[in-house]
């Protein structure tokens, strides 16, 4: 990233074995190490984000390193999406959001939200940005990169299509 300079990076944890990321960053187990490796690349204008769960600790952790973005792990929302346990985890994200806001964090999210479940997000004040990008391109195979897109803002706007 020093090297070629990008707009953004989102530090994610990932094993070899994952298909995807399964949870989020320990920033708060690895404090030091995030503040050094967050350091040169905000001297190189390069905006940061830790990927991480919605857990006021890390959140913390986070606004120590100097980053200016978070990005919330929004799987396990997405996993209990319409059974009981749904509205503790989207309160549960909520909540983090609001708390990093405090913080002057910038707060993005995404993990598994696709178009059955992306509708609460708009609930959530001043998210930057969602990464849905997964679900877009798969629904787009069936009605167009176009019309995918229109019902996915639709849906995040909380607009009923």
């Amino acid at each position: 990233a020093l090297k070629l300079r990008p707009h953004a990076v989102c530090i994610v944890p990932e094993k070899r074995q994952e298909v995807t990321t399964e949870g989020g960053l320990d920033v708060e187990g690895q404090l030091e190490w995030a503040i050094e490796f967050t350091k040169p690349l905000l001297e190189k204008k390069i905006e940061v984000s830790f990927f991480i769960d919605p857990d006021v600790h890390q959140i913390a952790s986070v606004a120590k390193t100097g980053a200016p973005f978070i990005e919330l792990h929004t799987g396990r929302y997405s996993e209990v999406f319409g059974t009981l346990e749904e509205e503790k985890a989207f309160q549960d994200l909520k909540g983090a959001a609001l708390f990093a806001q405090n913080f002057g964090l910038k707060v993005n999210a995404g993990h598994g939200l696709n178009y059955q479940n992306v509708h609460r997000m708009h609930e959530i004040p001043n998210i930057v940005e969602l990464n849905i990008g997964h679900s877009i391109i798969s629904r787009a195979v069936f009605v167009g990169l176009e019309q995918a897109i229109k019902e996915m803002k639709a849906l995040c706007e909380g607009v009923k299509g």
